[in-house]
C-alpha cells in the first residue's frame, strides 16, 4: 500500500510540474518569440494571403516546425543525390509549407523542377511546363515570403539566363519561342513602356494588370531599367534575367548581392551579342541577332562595375569579358556594314587591351582573324564551304530584309576569297588549293538557291529574285 501511494504521489508530482513548465512557457513564449523576431531566427507575425495549409501548420506545430522541416530536408537532400526527384519534390514542397521562409527550400524545389524534372520527359512541351512551374514557384510564392532575400532572386535570374538562354538543353529554341511568343502577346514586338506607363485606356491598363499577374514584370520597374542600361526585347529571356537582378538589387538585403550584379553584366553581354529577334515569318521561326543599340551601355557598364569590384581576385574575369566584348563589338559592327562605328571600337579595344591584338593589325584583318585559324588550316574545299557559308548568309539576310547584315556578310565573304588566294599564290600551291573566282561562286549559290537546294522557302526566293538580277564586279548582288 505505501509504494502505491509513492507512485501515485510521483505521477500527480510529474503531472504538476508539466503543468507547470505550460504555464511558465505561455508567460516566457511572448519574450521568447520577441527577441527571436528582432534576432531574425524566426517569422512568428502571421502570413498575408498564406494557403490553408500553411496557414495552419503556422500556428499549430510552432516552434516544432523547424525540427520538423531539418528532417525532412535531411530526407529530401538524400533523395536528390539518390536521382529520387519526384519524391525529393514532394517532400521539399512540405518543408516550405513549413518554413516558407527558407529561402534554400524554394531553390531546392525550383531547381529540382527546372533541371532535374524537366529532363525526364523528351516532349519540349513537358520540360517546358516544369520550367515554367519552376519560374512561378519562386515568383508567385518564394518572393512574396522572402522579399529581401538575395538567393530567390539569384536563382530566378539564373534560369532565364541559363537554362532558357544558354543552349545546353537541347530544346532551349523551344523555350525561347513559347516565352517570346506569351510577352509578345501583352506587349507586342517593340512596346512603348512610356505610353503604357501613362494610359488610362483600359486595355492598356488590363495589359498591365496581366503582366505583372502573369509574368510578374511591372511596367514602371521595366522602363526604370530601360532609362538605365539599354534598349531591351522584353521578349528575350536574357532581359528577363537584367529584371530579376534588378529587382533583387532594389529589394533584398540578405545574402550576397554580387552575385546579381554579375548577372546584370552577363546577361547584358549575352543580349548584345543575340539579343535582337528577327521574326522569319517565312520560316516560321525565331532567328536572333546582336542588339547593336546595347553596345554603349554594355560598355558602360562594364567600366562601372570593374570600378566598384570588391573583390581584386575578380578584377581579371571582368576584364576578360570586357575584352570579348570590344572585340565582339567591333565584329559585330563590321558586319553590319557600319564601318565607321566598328572603328570606334576597335580603337577602344586597342586602347583599354592592347595585349589582346597583335601589333599592326587592321580592321579588316581582325575581322578575318575571328575565323582565320579555321580558314588557315583549310584545303580548298574546306576554304570553299567557310566562304561560301558566308556568301550564304548575305542572300539569307537580303532576303528577309536585314540590308545592314547583309552587307556586313558580303564584304567579309570577298576579304576571306581575297584572303585565300593571297596564301595560295605565296605558298604557290595554285593547282591545288585554288578555287573558283568569287563570282563564279556567288553565281553558283544564287542559282542552287533558286533551284531550292539551299533549304530558303518560296517567299524568301521570291525576294531575292527581285534583288539578284545580276552580279556587280563587288559581288553585290543587285
Amino acid at each position: 500500500m505505501p509504494a502505491t501511494r509513492t507512485r501515485g504521489s510521483k505521477k500527480w508530482l510529474a503531472t504538476c510540474l508539466v503543468v507547470f513548465s505550460l504555464l511558465l512557457n505561455h508567460f516566457l513564449q511572448n519574450r521568447m518569440n520577441d527577441i527571436r523576431s528582432d534576432l531574425g531566427l524566426t517569422r512568428l507575425e502571421p502570413l498575408d494571403n498564406a494557403p490553408p495549409m500553411l496557414a495552419f501548420s503556422s500556428v499549430a506545430l510552432g516552434g516544432f516546425r523547424g525540427i520538423i522541416a531539418n528532417a525532412l530536408w535531411a530526407r529530401a537532400t538524400r533523395l536528390q543525390e539518390e536521382g529520387r526527384f519526384f519524391e525529393a519534390l514532394s517532400l521539399a514542397d512540405w518543408i516550405t509549407k513549413l518554413q516558407p521562409t527558407f529561402p534554400s527550400v524554394w531553390t531546392f524545389q525550383s531547381w529540382n523542377m527546372v533541371y532535374n524534372i524537366s529532363k525526364q520527359f523528351e516532349e519540349p512541351e513537358e520540360r517546358w511546363r516544369w520550367i515554367l512551374s519552376g519560374v512561378n514557384l519562386l515568383r508567385k510564392e518564394a518572393i512574396v515570403y522572402n522579399p529581401d532575400s538575395t538567393t530567390i532572386y539569384r536563382e530566378l535570374a539564373w534560369i532565364f539566363q541559363d537554362k532558357m538562354g544558354a543552349n545546353l538543353d537541347t530544346a532551349h529554341f523551344y523555350y525561347k519561342e513559347r516565352w517570346a511568343s506569351e510577352i509578345r502577346k501583352i506587349l507586342g514586338r517593340r512596346p512603348d513602356l512610356e505610353g503604357i506607363l501613362a494610359s488610362q485606356d483600359p486595355d492598356i491598363v488590363q495589359k498591365r494588370e496581366q503582366l505583372k499577374t502573369r509574368f510578374g514584370l511591372e511596367i514602371e520597374t521595366m522602363k526604370r531599367i530601360q532609362d538605365n542600361l539599354g534598349p531591351f526585347d522584353w521578349r528575350l529571356p536574357e532581359s528577363q534575367a537584367i529584371y530579376w537582378a534588378w529587382v533583387g538589387l532594389e529589394n533584398a538585403h540578405q545574402g550576397q548581392r554580387n552575385f546579381l550584379r554579375r548577372i546584370i553584366w552577363q546577361s547584358m553581354a549575352l543580349a548584345f551579342e543575340r539579343g535582337r529577334i528577327i521574326e522569319n515569318e517565312s520560316a516560321q521561326k525565331l532567328e536572333y541577332a546582336p542588339n547593336l543599340g546595347l553596345a554603349p551601355y554594355t560598355h558602360a557598364m562594364f567600366l562601372k562595375v570593374r570600378e566598384e569590384e570588391e573583390n581584386p581576385d575578380y578584377y581579371s574575369t571582368i576584364d576578360r569579358a570586357h575584352t570579348e566584348f570590344l572585340q565582339n563589338a567591333t565584329y559585330y559592327f563590321y558586319l553590319h556594314h557600319q564601318m565607321e562605328t566598328s572603328g570606334l571600337w576597335f580603337a577602344e579595344l586597342k586602347k583599354r587591351f592592347p595585349d589582346s591584338l597583335p601589333a599592326g593589325l587592321s580592321l579588316e584583318e581582325f575581322a578575318l582573324n575571328r575565323f582565320e585559324k579555321n580558314l588557315v588550316k583549310a584545303d580548298m574545299n574546306q576554304a570553299r564551304v567557310i566562304i561560301e557559308g558566308m556568301m550564304r548568309q548575305f542572300l539569307y539576310y537580303l532576303s528577309i530584309g536585314e540590308e545592314d547584315q547583309a552587307l556586313g556578310y558580303s564584304n567579309l565573304s570577298r576579304l576571306a576569297w581575297e584572303r585565300h588566294q593571297t596564301r595560295v599564290e605565296k605558298a604557290r600551291a595554285s593547282d591545288r588549293l585554288a578555287m573558283p573566282e568569287y563570282e563564279e561562286l556567288m553565281r553558283g549559290l544564287v542559282d542552287r538557291i533558286f533551284q531550292g537546294k539551299e533549304g530558303f522557302t518560296d517567299s524568301m526566293i521570291a525576294v531575292l529574285k527581285t534583288r539578284v538580277r545580276f552580279i556587280d564586279t563587288d559581288g553585290t548582288p543587285e
